[in-house]
Parts: C-alpha cells; sequence; structure tokens
C-alpha cells in the first residue's frame, strides 16, 4: 500500500483575486493550477514539484483515514474481479469475408483486436476460448502496453480490402493519440507520423486514404487531414477557426461519403463530404451552420437521409433529400417530429432506416422498411429475454461494417439483468441471441428487484428515478442509499446492467439513479430545462428526489451517498453547499467543480466550446452571475459538510486535477463538522481512470470501500 500521512494537508491559502464584469472573486488556492497545463498532459511528470509534493500528501492521507478498510478494498476487487470473465471475447462483427473482433486472454489487462474467416451463422461461440483456427491478430494491446504508463485506443478501423489496420493509441491518458498502422501483408507496424490526435480516424474506399481529425495546442479538435499508409504527407483538408466549434470524421453506412462535422453545445452544426472513392478530392459543404440547427447525414442511393431538429422539432425529425442537392429547401419529411419522443440515433441499411427513441426514460428501436415505408417496433418481449418485465431497462444499437444486410446487432439489459446480445432480422422480426454477459461469481437476477418511480420537482415537473435493491432489502428509513446523478449534454443516463454495482446492493445499499433535467431521459426538452439560464433545475431536481425518498420512508435524512461523475460532479458540489445534512457522504469522481474560474479560462480545451452549455462569464455579465450563483468552489462556505471523497486524473484533458484539488482544500479550510474531506488523484492516468480491465478495479474498490465505511456496512 502507499505511504500513510496522519495529518490531512493544509495547503496555503494565497490571495488572488479574479475580476469579471464588475464582479470580484478570491480563489486562494489558484497556486494548485499547473503554470503550462500543455506540458503537464503531455507529461504528467513534469508538473511542478510543490504541486505534486501536495496531491501525494493528499493521496497519502486518504489511505490514513482508509487504513480500516484495506482488507475490505481488496476483498472487493477481488468481488469485481470475480465477476468478470477471464477469457472473453465480443461478438464477431462481420465485414465481407471476415469476422472481426476483440478477445481478452486470462490475466490479461488488454484485449486482443482479432480477426478469423468469415463463418456460417452456426459458428461456434467464441465466449471463453483461447484462440481458432485461422485466427489474425491484428493487435496484442498486452504486447504494446509492456512498458507503457498507460496504453487505450481512441479508435481502431480496417480499410475496406482488409489488408491495413489503423489505430489511434494513447499512451499517458490525456488523450493525445498517435496513428499506427499494421501492414498485415507483411506483418509490419508503422507509425504514419501523425501525434496529437483527437483518436476518431475514417478510411477512404481506396484503402490506401486515411482521414483524421487533429488536436490544436489547446487540445481542440479543430483540424482535418488526410494520409496515405505509408504517411508520406499529411494534407490539411478543413481547419475550423472557430474555438467553440469541434470537429470529427465519420463515414456514412452506404460507404459514399466521408463526413467532416463541426458542431457546439447549442445544437449548431456544419457538415463537409468528401467522396470516399475519391480521396484526393477537396471536401464540399454539404450544410452551412446556421444557429441552433442541428443536422446528422446518411445516404440511401440516390438520396440524403437527414436527422434534424429543423422547423420546431425540438425532439428531432427524419428528411430526406436528392444526395446532389441537400439543401434545405429541397427536405421531406420521412419520420415527422412528435413531441415527446426523441429520436436519439439513426442508422441506415440498403433496405431499411432504423432509429432509436426515447421518451419518458425508455427506449425504444423502431424499423422502417425504405421502399414501401413500413414500420414496426422491436419488441425484446417477444424474445423471451428474462427481465424484459423490469419497468426500468436498457436497449442498444450496435454499429456494423455492413450496409447490405438485414441484421441489426441490439444489446438490452436491465439493472437487474446482464447484458444480451442480439442479432435481430429486420425482415422476419426473429431474432437470435448471440451472447448473454456471464456473471462468473454468480448473479440470480430473480433475488434483485428494480422500481421506477417518479418524484414532482420544485417547479411541477416529474422526475423518474430507477432504483435497484435485493429482493430482501428493500428501500426503507435506516438503511443506506446510493443516489447517482448526471444531468448534462443531453445525456439520458441508461437504467443498464453494471456488476460492479452488486458489490454495494449485495451489501444491502439500495442504488438509486435520479435522471435529472439536463439529459434527455424525458426528451431534448429535458435538457434544454436544465442547461444555461435553466440549470439550477438540475441540482432541485436531485434534492427534490432525495426529500422524496425521505418523505416516502425509503431513506432517511443524512443515510444517502450522493455520488456524481464530472459533469455530475458538479451536481454533487452544489447540493453538498445547499443541503449537506441531507447527505451521509458525498463523492465526485473527476467532478466539475471550479466552474467559474474554468468558465473564464478560454485557453482550456473545453471552455470556448462549453459556453453554450454553462453559459460565458467573460462576455456576459448574467451568465456571471448565474454561474457564481451556484459554482461549487466559489460556494463553499463555514458548515458541518458531509464525508466527501473527490478524484482526479493527473492528465485529465476534460476536468482538470486541479479542480477536485482546489475543491477539497476549501472544503477542509471551512469543514466546521466532523466529516472527512478526501481527494485521489490518479498521478498515471487522465478522466477515465486506469486503462485496464483489471487495473481500473482499484479505484473502484476505492471508492466503494469509502461508501461502505461511511454508510456502515463495511462489515458486510
Amino acid at each position: 500500500m502507499p505511504e500513510t500521512n496522519p495529518t490531512p494537508p493544509r495547503p496555503a491559502a494565497g490571495d488572488t483575486v479574479h475580476r469579471i464584469n464588475g464582479v470580484e472573486t478570491t480563489d486562494p488556492y489558484a497556486w494548485l493550477r499547473t503554470a503550462d497545463w500543455q506540458t503537464t498532459l503531455s507529461d504528467p511528470s513534469r508538473i511542478e514539484d510543490g504541486i505534486r509534493r501536495h496531491l501525494e500528501a493528499e493521496n497519502a492521507y486518504l489511505e490514513h483515514v482508509l487504513a480500516d478498510v484495506r482488507e475490505l478494498r481488496e476483498t472487493l476487487k477481488a468481488e469485481l474481479r470475480g465477476r468478470m470473465p477471464e477469457r472473453e471475447a465480443g461478438v464477431p462483427a462481420p465485414d465481407g469475408d471476415w469476422d472481426y473482433y476483440v478477445r481478452y486472454q486470462e490475466g490479461a489487462q488488454h484485449p486482443l483486436w482479432c480477426r478469423w474467416p468469415r463463418r456460417s451463422a452456426a459458428a461456434v461461440e467464441l465466449v471463453g476460448e483461447d484462440g481458432f483456427d485461422g485466427e489474425q491478430v491484428l493487435l496484442d494491446g498486452n504486447a504494446a502496453a509492456a512498458g507503457q504508463a498507460f496504453f487505450r485506443l481512441g479508435a481502431a478501423e480496417h480499410s475496406p480490402d482488409h489488408r491495413y489496420f489503423a489505430y489511434a493509441v494513447d499512451l499517458n491518458g490525456s488523450e493525445y493519440h498517435r496513428l499506427k498502422l499494421l501492414d498485415t501483408a507483411t506483418g509490419k507496424t508503422h507509425d504514419l507520423g501523425a501525434a496529437a490526435l483527437q483518436g476518431d480516424l475514417v478510411w477512404a474506399n481506396d484503402s490506401r486514404t486515411l482521414v483524421y481529425t487533429a488536436l490544436d495546442d489547446n487540445h481542440r479538435p479543430s483540424r482535418v487531414y488526410r494520409t496515405d499508409v505509408a504517411g508520406r504527407a499529411h494534407t490539411l483538408l478543413y481547419e475550423e477557426a472557430d474555438p467553440a466549434f469541434y470537429l470529427g470524421v465519420g463515414k456514412t453506412e452506404s460507404r459514399a461519403l466521408i463526413v467532416i462535422a463541426g458542431s457546439d453545445h447549442s445544437d449548431t452544426t456544419e457538415l463537409r463530404a468528401l467522396d470516399a472513392d475519391r480521396p484526393d478530392g477537396t471536401p464540399h459543404l454539404l450544410h452551412a451552420r446556421v444557429p441552433e440547427l442541428d443536422v446528422q447525414i446518411a445516404t440511401w442511393r440516390d438520396r440524403a437521409i437527414l436527422l434534424t431538429n429543423a422547423d420546431g422539432a425540438r425532439d428531432y425529425k427524419i428528411v430526406e433529400a436528392p444526395l446532389g442537392a441537400p439543401a434545405r429547401a429541397n427536405w421531406t419529411d420521412l419520420v415527422a417530429h412528435r413531441p415527446g419522443t426523441l429520436i436519439k440515433s439513426f442508422a441506415v441499411f440498403d433496405r431499411y432506416l432504423v432509429r432509436l427513441e426515447l421518451a419518458d426514460a425508455q427506449p425504444r428501436v423502431v424499423v422502417r422498411e425504405l421502399a414501401s415505408g413500413a414500420e414496426h417496433t422491436v419488441d425484446p418481449g417477444q424474445w423471451g429475454a428474462s427481465g424484459t418485465g423490469d419497468p426500468a431497462y436498457s436497449l442498444s444499437l450496435v454499429p456494423g461494417d455492413e450496409f447490405q444486410t438485414t441484421t441489426l446487432r441490439l444489446v438490452y439489459s436491465s439493472p437487474r439483468t446482464p447484458r444480451r446480445t442480439y442479432d435481430y432480422d429486420m425482415a422476419t422480426g426473429s431474432a437470435r441471441l448471440r451472447k448473454e454477459q456471464r456473471v462468473p461469481s454468480g448473479h440470480d437476477p430473480e433475488t434483485y428487484r428494480v422500481e421506477r418511480r417518479w418524484v414532482t420537482s420544485h417547479d411541477g415537473a416529474d422526475v423518474p428515478v430507477t432504483l435497484l435493491y435485493k429482493a430482501d432489502a428493500p428501500p426503507r428509513a435506516g438503511r443506506p442509499l446510493l443516489l447517482y446523478g448526471y444531468g448534462a449534454y443531453g445525456m439520458a443516463v441508461p437504467a443498464s446492467f453494471s456488476p460492479d454495482r452488486l458489490s454495494l446492493v449485495n451489501r444491502g445499499m439500495v442504488y438509486a439513479v435520479a435522471h435529472v433535467r439536463g439529459g434527455s431521459d424525458r426528451g431534448y426538452g429535458w435538457y434544454l430545462d436544465g442547461k444555461l439560464a435553466n440549470k439550477e433545475n438540475t441540482f432541485r431536481d436531485f434534492i427534490a428526489v432525495a426529500d422524496r425518498l425521505v418523505a416516502d420512508g425509503a431513506v432517511s435524512a443524512g443515510d444517502i451517498v450522493a455520488n456524481g461523475r464530472s459533469a455530475g460532479g458538479m451536481l454533487i458540489g452544489v447540493i453538498a453547499n445547499w443541503r449537506p445534512a441531507l447527505w451521509r457522504a458525498v463523492v465526485g469522481e473527476v467532478p466539475f467543480v471550479d466552474v467559474f474560474n474554468t468558465m473564464c479560462d478560454d485557453s482550456l480545451p473545453l471552455t470556448p466550446p462549453e459556453w453554450s452549455e454553462w453559459g460565458d462569464p467573460l462576455h456576459d455579465s448574467d451568465a456571471t452571475r448565474r454561474m457564481l450563483g451556484y459554482s461549487p468552489y466559489d460556494n463553499v462556505r463555514p458548515q458541518a459538510y458531509p464525508n466527501v471523497l473527490a478524484t482526479a486524473g493527473i492528465a485529465d484533458p476534460r476536468v482538470t486535477y486541479w479542480e477536485p484539488a482546489k475543491w477539497v482544500a476549501r472544503l477542509r479550510a471551512h469543514q466546521t463538522g466532523p466529516g472527512e474531506i478526501l481527494l485521489h488523484t490518479n498521478m498515471s492516468a487522465g478522466h477515465a481512470g486506469s486503462a485496464g480491465r483489471f487495473a481500473r478495479l482499484d479505484e473502484v474498490a476505492l471508492v466503494q470501500a469509502f461508501m461502505l465505511k461511511v454508510a456502515g456496512l463495511a462489515g458486510g
């Protein structure tokens, strides 16, 4: 175990004052922000010594406070690992003459990216196998990670002719990627000389040309390049001048177009396209940016199929237009807008259009035959899948490589039901179970219960709440409850299965998710009602859920552990300031808590792009006032805070390490109660934590041991 320190760090408080729009704010721990964050992201070992010593002292103090649950942490890691198959392979994704998949070897941290000659529909199941006749290993992640402190792929794509395998790799957790290429004909891997990539890449149809997105000096994806398989030249195809616009590259399912998409958080998009058969050309403008007009494109024969919020379609509609003239004037509705039913995503095949919808926090998949317009809704209950009667569940589309197919891959799960992967025949309506998530240590869904409740918030909005608990340990006063929330970027929280949660639930804790505004769980309006001037609805929804659970006798005030990650950490920071006595503890994982200072620092990667999400305090006095009203770090004050755990990643480009570090320092300086204030910084990872499938369990076990300790369940 790391060295422990019995003394809580008390960093010196400086006298930094910020003056924005006539408002003065104090930032006593501003010195924890590294002076050269770009260098720190690229090489975390170069962080200033004083900052490093402080972060290490925080880690040591955490180990001291949690010394009595060291054994529990080891037990939890063993439990968590016991629910993961040591040897496992994904369901093969067919493309032409090959099946592509990833698999894990026993004890391995990283997967193998593999392929084998395509088999018949009766092909043997891959799960648990060690290797296969004719298998080709395209990349051994364990060999590639050897000697590296961190290893994760951002993207991996085979060429259309199957000769090349290109991938973008991050070696320090900062999400700076390098572009590499395997030539399967020679067995040699080449570095193509492109660094600081976003991690997305697309092949042209000639199987010799790659298109990718590169990051600028402020870690923003602002340039798109083209190169060849030898990496001889990297030609700039497009550069975005607006720092609030992020670029990305993709390819339509029909393989007709390579699409360069730019977007911001105000639903404004701009699309450029490159003919995938003529990649040496110049991208042409498909759709020019119009404020708050979002457009996503697919192609079908000579038609463009577009998902858009045009004409007041807040929950989106699907239109079509001639591919040669896709201007808005030529759009015709294909799937009309239906208020309250959000079209989350869509996919186009040579005969079918598929859309994933979300209404009242429940997903559904609809298949449309393009020639006739006939539609049907996919019903997993018809397949006899266990758990399909649960009042809350998850259903998702899995993208594939083939356009001319009637097979649609779907994944179903519920909070108590492990993931089931199906191949659904869009022509016949039949489904074949391809894989069921295995829990080697054992799991019986019937010993758990799933509930969907509704809570009326402060303004009359009805907030969905999903609960998971043991059948013999239902919610009640005196039983601890974990309440999770996110509420940002229009991201819905799916009611899906997570084996990690079972370590908490099996010990008697109730696990609950508040589907608060800021997400899109109840349609796009649910998102709009939780951003910018409406941001406080996110926090008030969460508190309303907690208060109602207490009023209903599902938990006692002071027995709730509140949990959120990243932007959800902002939620956690706010509710800790507003209602500290309601919580037993708050856990912010890589929490976005220094909101005002970050949104005033336009050099940081996410600041200009996210002004349309939170507001622009540099240029808008209303945003300054509004943001200072809830920014967690700026609103810490002397009071009895609950127990607090914050986590950070030294190479995190999304929520920089100094946000949780500053927050913890300020909380500890103002704590008037007995609650512990703890910080854990991963000194060799970024926003997503450790990359290895087993290495990440150290962090999961740490967080869960803290939760169980404060909840009085550490001995269970």
